[in-house]
């Protein structure tokens, strides 16, 4: 759900205001980063690509439309279609950077190996689910969308998100499971 300072500060940058729009990129820079980031594995291309997740957001701002769910979900839904354009067009390289990068600040070594390893296990093992589901478990369990919000992103209905959710999940237990053995 919108607040009220968030609406206004759309409202303006459809209405043009520059840095109306520079606060709405300071806002969810980082989480289209990181999804995307998640999706392609090498930082040089997440950067490009969340680059152009922004440039096509404020030349297409004045078509955004207010239905409730937060901004957010607009965004995800073109960082969704520009990582499916950039697979298109280039070939799909997996280069394997080291994960703390994105999720731990205040890196320390004799307490954040242990996580850093799991969260690389984990990030390989979504990269081995199909595009749909490697997206709504990005979206839900590291951007923490709600499936109504995951729903208007991917334009599915919630049910079928919630069910897509959990062959997602069952798929990346079996996953993680053939990976331990």
């Amino acid at each position: 759900m919108l607040d009220g300072d968030e609406k206004s500060i759309i409202k303006s940058a459809i209405d043009g205001e520059a840095s109306a729009f520079g606060s709405l990129y300071d806002k969810y820079h980082s989480k289209i980063y990181r999804f995307i980031y998640l999706k392609v594995s090498h930082r040089e291309e997440a950067e490009d690509l969340a680059h152009q997740v922004f440039l096509n957001a404020w030349q297409n701002i004045s078509k955004y439309k207010f239905q409730g769910l937060p901004f957010s979900s607009w965004l995800y839904q073109i960082a969704r279609n520009q990582v499916i354009d950039h697979y298109r067009t280039k070939k799909v390289t997996v280069n394997l950077e080291i994960i703390e990068e994105i999720f731990i600040s205040d890196y320390s070594v004799d307490k954040e190996v242990g996580s850093i390893l799991e969260l690389e296990t984990a990030r390989k093992a979504i990269l081995k689910l199909n595009q749909e589901q490697q997206d709504i478990i990005i979206m839900r369990f590291v951007e923490d969308l709600s499936p109504k919000e995951i729903s208007q992103t991917l334009g599915k209905p919630e049910s079928t998100i919630r069910v897509l959710q959990h062959r997602a999940i069952q798929n990346l237990k079996k996953i993680l499971k053939n990976e331990s053995t």
